[in-house]
Parts: structure tokens; C-alpha cells; sequence
């Protein structure tokens, strides 16, 4: 006699607002327990978020991708000297290692002080960085010529924390430093890429020196929303000639591209 295992399970009474969210809501019930669905659902988004901190990002590939497109890089690494060594002392990846702040000094030595330094690293995803990294670069170096900022070469730095741009805007004696980096992945994002902005970035800048632009990713915010949100921050802290807490993001929803936009249905 077969038993009818799917007459077991409860289905929870907010199964319809799981349209609206990608958050694990209304997963069911199978007596006290999840539904085996749920759980082996479960199980793969924590395999993926491990997979995106412990699988280490091919730098090769990504440098002859940037470079096929026309673009300079350089890259460095921190003084992290191993991924298990970059997870358990977060202090080392905010800073360069000997032989990358001598690769930048012989860069300077070739190009003029660079408005702006874009940094490509690692970070806690590197599936973040390989899926989104170079398509939105494409986007924002166009607009970033366009408004006659002059850019350094890409650093692609190597076991890097956010505060890495510190020490690289400040080597490069740059104005402006934008930080491309993987973000802790989540159990429903494990390739979100985050870009944290900072006007005047030195050693010893904090987060409260920064901007940050978080959740770019399929399902969270768009490229373009992104570029414009970005492209924003950088003409109002050139003007206003500082960033982080006290300037504000002021785009308009209207000027960002709302067809990947998540609905919320508490506001709409």
C-alpha cells in the first residue's frame, strides 16, 4: 500500500507572500519538522554561501578579461599570505603587502596623480566578483571618461577587506577610491558584490569616511541602478569634497532602472 507522503505536509498559511521575498518564509511543516524539501533547499543555499568564502577567485582570468576590453590592472595582494590566514586575521587584509606598495610606486612613476583608483578584490564572494565585476566595470569607466576623470590602472587585489582601498587611493594619491569586493554571502545571495566609496581615502579612514552600495546582484539591485547611485556619489563629493555619513544619497527612484527591481508589498 502506498502512502500519500504529500498529504503529510502542512502548508503554512503566509504561502502567498513568498512572492515577495526571497527570504525562508512559509517553508511548511511535516508534523514538528520542515518540509524535506525545505531542508535539503536549506542545506544547498549553505553549501553555495560556503563555496563563495572558500573557493578562491581565478585573478588570471579575470585580469585577461579586463585587459581584453582595453583595460590597464595591476595586481597586488595583501598581507594575508593565505585564505585561511585572510578569514581568521581581518586586520591583515586591510593592508598591502611590501611588493605591492612597490609595484605602485613604479606605476605613479609612469602616470599623473589619478582622480580616481578603482580596486577589484576578493572579498568574502568570489563568485560575486566573477559574475558582476567586469560587466559593471564595462558600465562605469565610459561614464567616468565621459565626465573627464583621469584613472588609474584596475587593482586587483588579493585576499582584500574593504579598508584595502586606503592605502591604495593613498599611494596612488588619488582623490576619489571606489572598492569593487564580495559581500558576506547570505543563504538566498551568495553572489552579491558590494562597492564602497571614499573621498580622500588615507590610512587611518573609517567606515564613516565611506558610502556603500550593497545587495548588486540578479535578484537585488540592477547594474544600472547601481552605476547611477555610484556616478551620483562621486559628483557630489567632488563637489562637496568629502564622503561617507554626512553625504547623502539623493537619486531618484525614478532615474533608476526599476525592471529588476524587488517590490515591497508593506509600501506599494
Amino acid at each position: 500500500m502506498t502512502t500519500d507522503n504529500s498529504s503529510l505536509t502542512a502548508e503554512d498559511s503566509w504561502h502567498s507572500l513568498k512572492q515577495f521575498t526571497s527570504a525562508r518564509i512559509a517553508l511548511g511543516r511535516a508534523g514538528f519538522s520542515l518540509p524535506t524539501k525545505a531542508n535539503l533547499d536549506f542545506q544547498l543555499a549553505h553549501a553555495l554561501a560556503r563555496d563563495a568564502v572558500n573557493i578562491p577567485l581565478d585573478f588570471g582570468k579575470l585580469e585577461q578579461a579586463l585587459n581584453a576590453l582595453g583595460y590597464k590592472t595591476l595586481p597586488l595582494q595583501t598581507q594575508a599570505e593565505s585564505h585561511q590566514i585572510y578569514l581568521q586575521r581581518p586586520d591583515k587584509g586591510r593592508l598591502l603587502n611590501l611588493a605591492s606598495m612597490e609595484s605602485i610606486q613604479c606605476a605613479t612613476q609612469q602616470i599623473e596623480p589619478p582622480d580616481i583608483v578603482v580596486i577589484v578584490a576578493d572579498g568574502l564572494s568570489s563568485n560575486a566578483i566573477e559574475k558582476h565585476a567586469v560587466q559593471f566595470l564595462e558600465l562605469l569607466f565610459p561614464r567616468l571618461r565621459r565626465f573627464g576623470y583621469l584613472l588609474s590602472p584596475i587593482a586587483l587585489v588579493k585576499y582584500g577587506r574593504v579598508a584595502i582601498g586606503d592605502p591604495v587611493a593613498e599611494l596612488f594619491s588619488a582623490r576619489m577610491c571606489i572598492v569593487l569586493i564580495g559581500e558576506r554571502p547570505g543563504l538566498s545571495s551568495p553572489d552579491s558584490m558590494g562597492i564602497y566609496f571614499t573621498y580622500q581615502a588615507k590610512t587611518g579612514s573609517t567606515d564613516a569616511d565611506r558610502n556603500c552600495i550593497s545587495n548588486i546582484h540578479k535578484n537585488g539591485l540592477s547594474y544600472g541602478q547601481a552605476l547611477e547611485k555610484l556616478l551620483f556619489l562621486v559628483s557630489e563629493s567632488d563637489r562637496l569634497q568629502f564622503s561617507g555619513v554626512h553625504l547623502k544619497d539623493e537619486t531618484s527612484h525614478t532615474s533608476l532602472d526599476k525592471r529588476n527591481k524587488p517590490t515591497n508589498f508593506l509600501l506599494d
